[in-house]
């Protein structure tokens, strides 16, 4: 398994793409693919089947992935030294 540069629940900013500039927290990790899915980022609208949560179908909006390496960690805390 590849080691990153950010991890589950590191607050972010993306460097590159249509949300560049925009700061949020990431909720998963891709390690296969190296993305990530940040928190209100790169938002995409997926089409339901009917169900019986949703009668009639719908179209849910819900968070994209972004490659890691257009993401930078921007609470780099130093570790302490004792």
């Amino acid at each position: 398994m590849p080691k990153f540069h950010v991890k589950k629940g590191d607050e972010v900013v993306v460097l590159a793409g249509k949300e560049k500039g925009k700061q949020g927290r990431i909720i998963a990790v891709n390690t296969k693919k190296s993305r990530v899915i940040v928190e209100g980022l790169q938002l995409i609208k997926r089409h339901t089947r009917k169900s019986t949560q949703h009668p009639q179908g719908a179209i849910i909006e819900r968070e994209g992935t972004i490659h890691i390496s257009n993401v930078r960690k921007t609470d780099a805390q130093p570790v302490a030294a004792e």
